[in-house]
């Protein structure tokens, strides 16, 4: 095994150290603002100055690295735009994706950067600064779908769109007036796109992040309205798509990573959607990711779980939205909760099979923190038709984000193997685990002589081959 790592944003650490300022929105650094309210005023509209800061950018004067995804379509490897198919049997582009509407394009096999661009390459109107980490591309076609937020006023402009894997072209499916919130990822099922409104408003309508020029300082847990739930056909207008084709609506919550939709149909043929989330009580759990918070030996970190609790950790909710109706509905109907698991039994940066994606699944992978650390302490595979739980938990080891293999000669939903980054928080190293994906036994690790600093999403692709990954539903 080798391995490699690059800093992908080190042309804007050394713009930080040149100018000793940093430009643009983050997610949660805290920085006195080097500008005058009015000057931010004027580019706050302006995403590319929330992001890319005025004037030529490098591709590594970018912090981006959230997500990942291979062969994104209708765009280049440097960043341009661009139609047609892509080539499936070879990784033709790769790029990182974060919360905000820009993508930065990597070297596949180096990690060098090597170009940036916005969403608005892709269409027009997909001119505002924030958009989901976690896009969904569909199973089937490879077709890719996501939101784009703007702001302006109370209410923001939600546009949600698809960009076609065969084509190249992107389609605004919907656009809709609410509240500004900060959502992280969204829903798809076979033929509607589901996206949740949860209450992690922007204050102000999103002004306040002129102030704190970050997105945690500028959230509010807001309950003064329900969670707001819309459902989008998935086909373009020009295709037969009918845009919003329902809402619904829900007691307040925040979340994450959705898990899957997947859509049933009753006796009488009245077809629901059923989603699975885990869900957050309050926004307390974004804060408690400084990292004064967060390291072991930090005598905040105590005070933090004491203070908190249980609010730091998700809950697995299935919600089903029922009676999907075969023409568009105006009035907004109630969202049901299906069952709720506690701290102990949830899994958070949640992991399917992909061949179930958009389908009903059954097992879900994650880490898990049920207390016993500052971060995750444990890796988790639930079953949701039994909801019951395999556990996968060493004391001092600190796992990642499970990544899911299948092995392409089972025929079982859970044939296959995790892979997951761990920290020997004893030895202070990390090792790759490789773990049996039916019962989590260990098949075996691979370490590394030093800590391999933590991210939150990984994805896996066969070398010299991404036939499947672009298949990947978390895009």
């Amino acid at each position: 095994m080798t391995y490699n790592s690059r800093l992908t944003s080190d042309g804007l650490i050394e713009k930080v150290r040149q100018t000793g300022r940093l430009d643009g929105m983050t997610f949660a650094a805290k920085y006195e603002p080097c500008k005058t309210f009015f000057q931010k005023l004027q580019s706050f509209f302006l995403p590319a100055t929330l992001i890319i800061p005025k004037g030529p950018a490098k591709p590594n004067e970018a912090n981006v690295g959230v997500t990942m995804s291979i062969n994104f379509p209708g765009i280049s490897s440097t960043g341009i735009a661009v139609d047609g198919p892509r080539d499936n049997n070879k990784i033709s582009s790769f790029c990182t994706k974060t919360d905000a509407s820009v993508l930065q394009m990597l070297d596949s096999e180096t990690l060098e950067p090597i170009g940036l661009a916005r969403q608005d390459v892709l269409h027009p109107e997909l001119k505002g600064p924030l958009s989901g980490a976690h896009a969904k591309s569909d199973p089937e076609t490879g077709d890719v779908y996501n939101f784009n937020l703007q702001f302006g006023g109370p209410q923001g402009t939600y546009r949600v769109f698809k960009v076609s894997a065969s084509t190249g072209k992107t389609s605004i499916l919907a656009t809709l007036q609410h509240s500004s919130a900060y959502l992280h990822s969204l829903w798809l099922s076979e033929n509607y796109v589901v996206l949740c409104i949860w209450n992690a408003y922007f204050k102000g309508g999103g002004l306040h992040i002129l102030i704190k020029q970050n997105l945690v300082d500028s959230m509010e847990f807001n309950t003064s309205q329900p969670a707001k739930w819309v459902v989008i056909d998935k086909r373009p207008v020009d295709e037969g798509g009918q845009g919003v084709v329902a809402t619904y609506e829900s007691p307040p919550f925040f979340g994450f990573h959705s898990v899957n939709a997947y859509e049933e149909s009753s006796k009488d043929g009245t077809k629901h959607i059923i989603a699975d989330i885990p869900v957050y009580q309050s926004l307390e759990v974004l804060k408690s990711f400084y990292f004064d918070n967060i390291l072991s030996d930090s005598p905040t970190a105590g005070q933090v779980q004491g203070r908190w609790g249980d609010a730091l950790a998700p809950k697995y909710r299935r919600y089903r939205l029922p009676d999907i109706p075969s023409t568009p509905r105006r009035d907004a109907r109630q969202a049901t909760l299906e069952f709720e698991l506690g701290r102990n039994d949830t899994p958070e940066l949640p992991q399917l099979n992909w061949s179930v994606y958009t389908k009903k699944h059954r097992f879900v992978y994650g880490i898990c923190d049920s207390g016993k650390s500052t971060f995750a302490d444990s890796l988790l595979k639930l079953d949701v038709e039994t909801l019951t739980v395999k556990r996968w938990c060493v004391h001092g080891q600190t796992a990642g984000e499970p990544v899911f293999i299948a092995d392409p000669d089972s025929k079982e939903e859970d044939g296959g193997v995790l892979l997951s980054v761990v920290l020997d928080g004893v030895a202070g190293k990390s090792y790759l685990l490789v773990l049996d994906a039916k019962d989590l036994s260990e098949i075996g690790r691979a370490k590394v002589e030093g800590a391999i600093g933590f991210g939150f999403h990984g994805v896996h692709a066969k070398a010299h081959s991404a036939a499947e990954i672009t298949r990947n539903p978390d895009y």
